[in-house]
């Protein structure tokens, strides 16, 4: 196949979204299809809705490879969904080509004001009924995009790769690791509002217990938020047992999955949360929220807990009862260690895209 790939800036962008986007085209590379990127600049949501002025996919295929998309023989165009705003004119002609939308989660899922949320969904209405068919990632995100539009287009539900680490680890680790005095919180994700690592520092405040938190993630995509972050740390005077190291590479981030106890994204909304499952590829229970799809992966009180979006009070009770029972600690790292290894290989799931996209092509 020749597959057109839609996304902004570039696909080396550290989130878990594009980490999906990435193992994809390797994926679909590595079978002999070839894929040609097609990348728009990363602007305001205000300056994407002015690409609509004209088709912004074919002026930017033609500026890198001086041949439009129509033109270029494409199997199949595949488009991923944050690129909305941007596409809408685009996909209102008529294409050789089906164009396939690969739903992480909507903007309009996310936790803001009702009347911005009002205004995104019906651009992103408009732009879901513009394309021919689906990759979602979750069942949560399927069943938002069809309370939106209706179930009447072809789709197929692909879980994200989270075995990029290798084999999970032992359940003699796990155990050993529980003993130590030590409780060692990571949090892993983009310091963005939407990942709520305000609620965690705000929960991490008051405990008594020997505790470290470690955070992960780029401080860039929201700079005044990572700012407030900054300040909340030192006048909290958490200095001493938090710590943010930006964004890592495999190797160290898989040293902090190692050595935590328990993962920590209380996000406001999550499509379906990755990272949930990676850290639980190293025993680590996870904390998420109700919000979303975490609980497709979180089972409550098994695997780890799923609180309220913002409700500092109940993570810190959570994060409490962990720190001072061992056992319950060791039980749902087991627990995780499990739900873990039952989830389908990447293998197989890029598998189901690659059969969809034949299909539809």
């Amino acid at each position: 196949m020749k597959v057109g790939f839609v996304i902004y800036g570039s696909l080396d962008t550290v989130s878990g979204g594009y980490l999906y986007d990435r193992k994809l085209v390797e994926y679909l590379r590595a079978q002999g299809d070839t894929v040609e990127i097609i990348s728009l600049p990363w602007r305001n949501y205000a300056a994407h809705l002015t690409d609509n002025l004209f088709d912004v996919v074919a002026r930017r295929s033609e500026a890198t490879t001086k041949q439009s998309p129509r033109n270029q023989g494409f199997d199949i165009l595949i488009q991923d969904e944050l690129n909305h705003p941007s596409l809408i004119a685009a996909n209102a002609g008529k294409h050789p080509y089906p164009i396939v939308s690969l739903v992480h989660h909507l903007r309009s899922s996310e936790l803001r004001p009702y009347w911005q949320n009002w205004f995104y969904r019906i651009v992103e209405k408009k732009y879901l009924q513009s394309v021919d068919g689906f990759i979602f990632n979750s069942q949560t995100t399927k069943g938002v995009v069809n309370n939106l539009i209706g179930d009447n287009k072809p789709n197929v539900i692909a879980y994200p790769p989270t075995d990029r680490f290798g084999e999970a680890i032992s359940e003699k680790e796990v155990i050993e690791r529980a003993k130590d005095e030590e409780f060692r919180i990571l949090f892993l994700g983009n310091v963005i509002y939407r990942k709520g690592l305000h609620t965690l520092l705000k929960a991490v405040t008051g405990l008594k217990s020997k505790v470290r938190v470690d955070v992960v993630g780029g401080l860039n995509a929201e700079p005044k938020y990572a700012g407030e972050i900054q300040r909340q740390i030192i006048v909290n005077h958490l200095s001493s047992f938090v710590f943010l190291h930006d964004a890592l590479d495999q190797a160290p981030l898989a040293e902090k999955f190692r050595n935590a106890h328990v993962l920590v994204v209380p996000s406001s909304y999550e499509g379906f949360g990755i990272a949930y499952l990676e850290g639980m590829g190293f025993g680590l229970p996870a904390i998420g929220t109700t919000a979303g799809a975490a609980g497709e992966i979180i089972e409550d009180g098994k695997t780890g807990y799923l609180i309220q979006p913002n409700n500092s009070k109940s993570l810190a009770d959570q994060l409490r009862e962990l720190a001072r029972n061992r056992e319950l600690l060791t039980r749902l790292s087991l627990n995780a260690l499990k739900r873990y290894t039952s989830q389908p290989r990447w293998e197989e799931t890029a598998k189901s895209i690659r059969e969809f996209l034949r299909f539809l092509r």
